[in-house]
Formats: C-alpha cells, structure tokens, sequence
C-alpha cells in the first residue's frame, strides 16, 4: 500500500522541529546529535536525517530494542536493567549518555518505553521516557497517554525534538 496522506510523504514536513533542530545545531558554534531509541525503532533519526544538511550535525544512531544491546553498545548497567527495567528515566537518561559517549556527540537522544498495544513488565502501553543529554546536563521527560502504537512513537520522537531544541537555544 502506498503511503497517500501528504504530511507523511515528507518527514520533514511532518515533524518541523526537526529542521529547528538542524539549524540551531549547524550554527557556530557547530553541535552534533546521536540517537539510541527502542520503542521508536529508528523514527527519531529517520526524521532527523530527512531534514537537507542534517549531515552536517547527525553523526548517527542506534536502535536497542534487545536489553543486551543497551548493556553492549550503550553501556547501560545491567544493574540499571535489573532494578528500574528498560521502560525508565534511569535507563532512558544511561542510553542518551552512553550514545553521547559513543559517538562522542554534543547532544545523546534516546527514547524507551511501551509503544503498545500491550504492555511489558506492567508498564502499560503509552508509557515512554525520552531523555536528552549534552554539555549541561540531561533531561528526561516521562510520557503516560496511550494514544496508540503509531501516535505514541510520534509522541515520543516529537518530545525529543522539543527537548533538544529547549537544549540548542
């Protein structure tokens, strides 16, 4: 089936965050943008890189749906795992530090939770931390409103633009 609605056929277009975010980071002086997500699967990125120029602050990005690829490419603490989950501010906040680190980027966006339907580990459907981190510290902001699979990863990826933008300015 072939994608129709129009605000869909330009991620750009559909997220105009993301061409503030590009913009602020290519200014002097120069900041880069790394991404480690779980329940958006790569839609994070995908928005970002759909921005021309994005290649001038987007290094890259990761997606750690399996807890063992947060442990092994983010460094998230199997501790971390254990006590809070994946779905958490604490493993949220450790993924954007370790992409940060990794990439050794200015900013590390990260994003975990439950896109639903369903929910993992009792946390219901609809419940997303979506963490930045950067030169002043990080900042994690806990979503909680199931609105469906599709709109929870939009919201998700929609509070990631807003946080680091609110970083960027």
């Amino acid at each position: 089936m072939a994608v129709t609605d129009p605000d869909l056929l330009d991620l750009a277009l559909a997220f105009p965050q993301a061409a503030q975010v590009v913009e602020l980071a290519g200014r002097n002086p120069a900041r880069t943008l790394a991404t480690a997500e779980s329940c958006t699967g790569g839609l994070l990125a995908a928005v970002l890189t759909a921005v021309a120029g994005s290649s001038r602050s987007f290094l890259g990005g990761l997606v750690t749906y399996a807890n063992s690829l947060k442990i092994e490419a983010l460094g998230v603490p199997v501790q971390l795992l254990l006590a809070h989950g994946a779905v958490s501010q604490e493993v949220a906040e450790a993924m954007a530090l370790g992409v940060r680190e990794r990439f050794h980027s200015t900013f590390g966006l990260s994003t975990s939770g439950v896109a639903g339907p369903g929910s993992s580990d009792s946390k219901p459907a609809g419940l997303i931390y979506v963490a930045v981190a950067g030169p002043d510290g990080t900042e994690v902001r806990r979503l909680d409103r199931d609105r469906g699979r599709h709109l929870n990863r939009v919201s998700a990826v929609t509070t990631a633009l807003d946080l680091v933008l609110a970083a960027l300015s």
